[in-house]
């Protein structure tokens, strides 16, 4: 177990941040911790890295309890904070040899793990420039590139792609997956959905700072009644057509607005068959038809009442 954190308890006065939160985190896995900005992500994190006291818990990373002063164990982590850390007067270069320098002192070693973090996030022609040169999207590449240049065992990003362009966003979820193949062992936090289905091979939706559902991306989708979704264009729908509709079988809700007619299922097989049957049947016209499965989001509305980018 690399990171095993029991009961946290965090308050900032009368404030609860973290209300007996808990963590279990396995070699090789990426974990993405998924909830809503104030959910709480940030101060576990620093909780964990031992940046910030806590009321209440235990934390062990490693297997060794987590403290101040335990620079062996900090040694093998790797931390990429929302917010860019970097110099602005120095370069590219000369800032990702820095940050390695905190863990690595051999010169030569340094340089080889330097050039290779330069290759890996894709500067090697912006190496020599300044980071207020540098768009979005690089800066967010550098400040990953001096989080990882020393080869953690255990890297922990938090929201790294916020604020970042698409292109960008598609190649720091590509890299961190190159990370985890290499052997690195990733806990992600976001509130970006897509991301963390995308990304983690097992995912924790908290709020309030509580550990709400734990499970991959499969598992949590079945924790609740949703089935597929179906969404229908249409310019015409009638009141007794409608309810008819939510009269078909597995059929848990159904509602038309904006020239859209959208039928949530609680499971069952055919649903599509079925609607289409019904509408042909009732000489309605419609246009395009779309089927979609139940999304993360689904399950924290579900789960918490609300929706994930409160």
């Amino acid at each position: 177990m690399l990171i095993n954190v029991q009961n946290l308890v965090k308050r900032y006065g009368s404030l609860l941040a973290l209300d007996h939160f808990n963590l279990q985190v396995s070699e090789g896995e990426i974990v993405g911790l998924l909830g809503p900005n104030g959910s709480g992500k940030t101060t576990a994190i620093n909780c964990i890295l031992s940046l910030l006291k806590y009321d209440k818990g235990t934390i062990e990373v490693f297997g060794r309890p987590m403290v101040p002063d335990a620079y062996d164990i900090k040694r093998n982590i790797g931390i990429v904070m929302q917010n860019v850390a970097v110099f602005d007067e120095l370069r590219v270069d000369e800032n990702i040899d820095y940050f390695c320098g905190l863990y690595v002192r051999d010169p030569a070693t340094r340089r080889r793990l330097v050039e290779e973090a330069i290759d890996f996030v894709g500067l090697g022609e912006f190496r020599k420039f300044h980071p207020r040169k540098l768009s979005g999207g690089l800066l967010r590449r550098l400040n990953i590139a001096c989080g990882i240049a020393h080869k953690p065992k255990l890297l922990i990003l938090d929201e790294p792609t916020v604020a970042v362009d698409p292109q960008s966003r598609n190649n720091i979820l590509e890299g961190i997956r190159e990370l985890n193949r290499e052997g690195a062992t990733v806990v992600y936090t976001s509130h970006y959905m897509e991301e963390v289905e995308q990304l983690c091979t097992r995912i924790v939706i908290m709020d309030k700072g509580k550990t709400l559902a734990t499970g991959t991306k499969e598992e949590l989708k079945s924790m609740i009644n949703d089935g597929e979704t179906i969404s229908v264009e249409m310019y015409v729908l009638d009141p007794d057509d409608l309810a008819q509709i939510r009269q078909l079988p597995h059929v848990a809700r159904a509602h038309y607005a904006d020239n859209r007619l959208s039928v949530h299922y609680d499971g069952g097989q055919h649903n599509l068959l079925r609607l289409l049957d019904y509408l042909k049947s009732r000489e309605l016209s419609f246009n395009r038809v779309f089927s979609e499965q139940p999304t993360l989001n689904d399950v924290f509305l579900e789960i918490t009442g609300r929706q994930l980018r409160d």
